[in-house]
């Protein structure tokens, strides 16, 4: 199989259980985040261990690339948290959503040897487009547009910030030196662990059920898992910009499994911003 499709495939693997993601926070909306991110992180981490053949030692790689994992998971979602208790959670989210513009804008500034040529920016821009179409159409918008803090909330600054953070922090492992898949695990551990301790000095004890555990290990052994280590490898095979474009389809699958697990029909946002998006991907993988 070419490196390419591969490469696409893997990243579609990755964005599939991202787009789970959400319909999962729902459920289990009464678990503090620090301390769903940090469970779900160290269950996500063990994901390594098959990846590793059990061999602790493939998780090892050298400080500055421990810091890099850290700075992508941990950071990622410390500041994406701090977005959506300051400011209205659905446009929070559509800035976040400015990182799959920032991995193909940034792609030429940060890889050796990569050119943006105008297919890529307009694809960016309409998968971008597709986003706000989907998430400001979506059922909480109008709610989330009247809430008193408006658009000029400072959560966007985290939330911008959050964004740039995993779009610097996928094109950065490129940079670094090399290292395996596995190492993924050591960034899940030590991002879970700083969210434990984030959870302890900021949030309530709370006290968890059977089926909280269950969907917190659904949770970590998929979007909090295996996800990073499908991204991971996407990013080491494809071409960042092409990979970039495909991630607009997490937030149009996160919004079509939200309403479909909430029994709600789907509305002509979700049917517009799929068609922008997908063009927005084909654009984006056919150009050369």
């Amino acid at each position: 199989m070419h490196s390419t499709t591969r490469a696409s495939l893997l990243a579609l693997g990755a964005i599939a259980l991202w787009g789970s993601l959400a319909a999962l926070g729902v459920a289990l909306g009464h678990v503090p985040p620090f301390l769903l991110t940090g469970l779900s992180l160290l269950i996500g981490s063990l994901v390594a261990l098959p990846l590793s053949g059990f061999n602790l030692a493939r998780w090892r790689v050298p400080l500055p690339t421990l810091a890099l994992g850290i700075y992508g998971l941990f950071a990622y979602h410390f500041l994406l948290f701090l977005a959506l208790r300051h400011a209205p959670p659905v446009q929070a989210n559509l800035v976040n959503y400015l990182w799959p513009l920032l991995i193909v804008v940034l792609a030429p500034v940060l890889l050796p040897g990569m050119t943006l040529r105008p297919v890529h920016i307009f694809a960016a821009l309409l998968g971008f487009a597709g986003a706000a179409v989907v998430i400001l159409g979506g059922p909480r918008a109008a709610g989330a547009v009247s809430n008193s803090e408006g658009l000029w909330a400072w959560g966007y600054v985290p939330a911008l910030g959050a964004a740039l953070i995993w779009a610097s922090y996928s094109l950065l492992t490129k940079r670094v030196a090399a290292f395996p898949t596995a190492a993924i695990g050591s960034f899940a551990l030590a991002s879970g662990l700083l969210s434990l301790l984030c959870h302890a000095f900021l949030e309530p004890a709370t006290t968890l059920s059977g089926q909280d555990w269950l969907l917190i290990a659904i949770i970590g052994l998929g979007p909090m898992g295996a996800a990073f280590f499908l991204w991971d490898k996407a990013l080491k095979l494809g071409d960042a910009r092409h990979i970039g474009i495909l991630s607009y389809l997490t937030p149009l699958l996160s919004t079509g499994v939200l309403t479909l697990v909430s029994h709600k029909p789907l509305t002509w946002n979700v049917g517009v911003a799929a068609g922008m998006i997908v063009a927005a991907a084909w654009l984006g993988t056919r150009a050369r």
